[in-house]
């Protein structure tokens, strides 16, 4: 029996269907395969790579008695790959840094034999505080446009003068006064850097000490845990510390803050006080 006439039977019973029949048959279909396409795509996608951290403390006591403490930042590599060769490693910068606030650059120069101030600066947003540790050199991580981008090293800190149109200096004078900055507070040891400050344990864990002087401005400071590999910034992870004052030392800063004309007439009291006590004392001793 031949099977040409059963194949031109069919494609006629086909065409005598509804033309809207046939059309929900297609579309059946189509939806069908893209389901099964989408499926296979989706089973050979793999899960982003994040990066997960925490700080030792999540505040700190600062007293009168008060020399300096340091936090230690850990934390975790999630959905790693493979890694083949040294240049695939996964890289870790942990940067601590304290509010902005407005700060005054001043040059001086000689005039007659005598220094003095001749120009100034002022700069907004400056961190008062600044912490990077990293697992390897920066210039190792990544590309300097990227470094700008985040604020990533004393380098690339946005130090933005709070005035630059009226400023009557050229960018390379400027420059001058950022270095300044940084210098200042480099020798203050409010900005600190530990190229190989970040240390693996194992495949995904790590771990940062940062270092709190004794002269850390109070006040809340920011961590941010970036994470790259060949370059690319893949992750970054935010929390906060807060430095609050403690003791009988946040007592006398609430109320010199708060009432201060009462403060001062106090501390006159009782320095005028010390001394006339300390004078009657020493006074009958002596006869």
């Amino acid at each position: 029996m031949s099977i040409m006439p059963i194949m031109t039977r069919l494609s006629r019973s086909i065409l005598r269907l509804p033309t809207a029949y046939l059309i929900c048959c297609a579309v059946l279909c189509s939806a069908q395969a893209t389901v099964a396409y989408a499926q296979s795509t989706t089973s050979t996608i793999l899960p982003r790579e994040e990066v997960q951290a925490d700080v030792s403390t999540r505040t700190v006591g600062i007293t009168s008695n008060f020399t300096g403490t340091e936090i230690i930042v850990f934390g975790a590599v999630s959905n790693t790959r493979p890694v083949n060769n040294a240049d695939e490693q996964y890289d870790v910068v942990v940067i601590v840094e304290g509010v902005g606030e407005e700060l005054i650059t001043r040059r001086k120069s000689n005039v007659a034999g005598i220094w003095i101030n001749t120009s100034a600066v002022i700069f907004r947003s400056v961190p008062s505080y600044y912490a990077i540790a990293s697992s390897k050199p920066l210039d190792e991580i990544t590309e300097p446009l990227l470094l700008d981008q985040h604020d990533i090293g004393f380098q690339h800190i946005t130090l933005t003068p709070k005035s630059r149109a009226k400023l009557k200096i050229s960018d390379s004078e400027l420059n001058k006064f950022r270095s300044g900055i940084l210098r200042n507070k480099q020798k203050q040891r409010l900005y600190v850097e530990n190229e190989f400050g970040v240390v693996f344990v194992g495949d995904n864990l790590f771990r940062a000490t940062i270092d709190l002087p004794a002269n850390v401005p109070v006040g809340p400071l920011k961590t941010r845990v970036h994470l790259f590999r060949e370059g690319i910034l893949l992750d970054t992870f935010e929390s906060q510390v807060q430095l609050a004052r403690e003791g009988v030392g946040r007592y006398l800063y609430n109320f010199a803050i708060g009432y201060p004309l009462l403060y001062g007439i106090v501390a006159v009291i009782v320095a005028a006080g010390s001394g006339w006590a300390a004078s009657t004392y020493f006074s009958r001793r002596r006869t």
